[in-house]
């Protein structure tokens, strides 16, 4: 599906179903600038993504692809991700990026998420892509067949025009993105961000990190230690199966089995997370014998929690610096999350040389510093005018 430039063109046409097709389309947009791209998707029922459409536009056309169409290669697609010398323009993009990078395994680069560029420009924490093009643009999506069945042929006319969208009001934000961080110095804070997004380690499902993804209220190293083996366990299934993690076991049977560790079947059948009969399935020995594996592991191999040691008084401390993140949040319209989170401040009470973004490069010079002045006394918070301030202390 070819589009014009002209926005007020909403006829639907037919979406690009053949290889030859996509290639020259592909070819066409390799020689400007910047693209904008969005991807439709199902994984409801499966662990990887399925893709069903993929929708572009340059400054001149638009197309959809149907992902799906009988016989389509989606080679010169994945080429044009891969193309240095073309920008990748998305709006949230780590699922779009996960897609590409499980299909073709690259990662699309150079890149550039309007999301992220929002929050350093002060949109706010993970502003949605309806609310930055309204805010932008004037313009109101409608955003009714956000969660359609895309796998279904033949595409609607509706459905068209809503993924042509997407991608031709993209453009319009990318621009005045791009020209506010220039005016503002902040293009380097966002190319930081990209980094992140880019880097293979995002997307690598590794089954031994994969209890680092579940919140749980394990405290003691054998809980820990089962608790790495049994998402270890759960991950490879899914993988193996591609279903949901949540299909095979959810996050609370998880931690139920690592604050109860059963070693056999019958201890396990009593855990009320689980479905009924579960023990009796091939999968309740495998989870005994995951839980056995975390038993007899050393602690000395298990890898440090993910949250730091209390400090004294580190309660108070990490309240204190979550005034003084808004207060810098607010004052230099930057979204707090994208300076610190609660884990970075939480760290920061604990220690002067935590390993956090919110100790390094702009994020130091912006929040860093300051934290670590008011923490040890040498910066104070004070109202004034019915708004906080930072006080210096000598």
């Amino acid at each position: 599906m070819t589009v014009a430039l002209d926005s007020a063109n909403t006829s639907a046409m037919p979406p690009i179903t053949t290889t030859s097709e996509l290639a020259a389309v592909c070819q066409r947009m390799a020689a400007y600038p910047f693209v904008t791209v969005d991807t439709e998707f199902l994984r409801e029922s499966t662990y990887y993504p399925l893709l069903c459409v993929a929708q572009m536009a340059s400054a001149d056309e638009a197309v959809v692809v149907d992902a799906l169409a009988p016989g389509i290669d989606l080679s010169a697609f994945y080429t044009l991700m891969g193309n240095g010398k073309v920008v990748k323009v998305f709006h949230a993009a780590r699922q779009d990026i996960e897609i590409v990078w499980h299909a073709a395994k690259l990662i699309p680069h150079p890149i550039f998420d309007t999301q992220v560029a929002a929050m350093v420009l002060g949109y706010g924490d993970s502003i949605s892509y309806d609310q930055l093009v309204a805010r932008i643009t004037g313009d109101t999506l409608d955003k009714s067949l956000r969660f359609t069945d895309w796998s279904r042929r033949p595409l609607s006319d509706a459905q068209l025009r809503y993924a042509v969208s997407d991608v031709t009001h993209l453009r319009d934000v990318y621009a005045a993105l791009v020209e506010d961080l220039k005016r503002r110095g902040r293009a380097d804070w966002v190319e930081d961000e990209m980094s992140v997004l880019t880097s293979p380690e995002t997307y690598r499902a590794e089954p031994e990190n994969a209890w680092q993804r579940l919140r749980t209220r394990v405290r003691k190293p054998k809980e820990l230690a089962v608790l790495i083996e049994v998402a270890a366990w759960r991950e490879r299934e899914a993988q193996s199966r591609d279903v949901p993690r949540a299909r095979v076991l959810k996050d609370e049977a998880i931690s139920d089995i690592a604050v109860q560790a059963p070693t056999t079947t019958e201890k396990l059948k009593h855990l009320r997370s689980l479905p009924k009969g579960f023990e009796r399935s091939r999968w309740g020995e495998a989870i005994v014998e995951a839980v056995a594996r975390g038993l007899a592991r050393d602690p000395k191999t298990l890898p440090h929690q993910v949250r730091a040691p209390a400090a004294a008084n580190g309660g108070a401390t990490v309240e204190l610096l979550k005034v003084l993140l808004r207060m810098i949040s607010e004052s230099h319209h930057v979204a707090a999350k994208v300076i610190a989170t609660v884990d970075d401040l939480e760290r920061i009470a604990a220690s002067d040389r935590a390993e956090v973004p919110a100790l390094k490069g702009w994020r130091r010079d912006l929040f860093g510093n300051k934290a670590l002045a008011l923490k040890h006394g040498k910066l104070a918070l004070a109202i004034e005018k019915d708004k906080v301030a930072v006080v210096e202390r000598s």
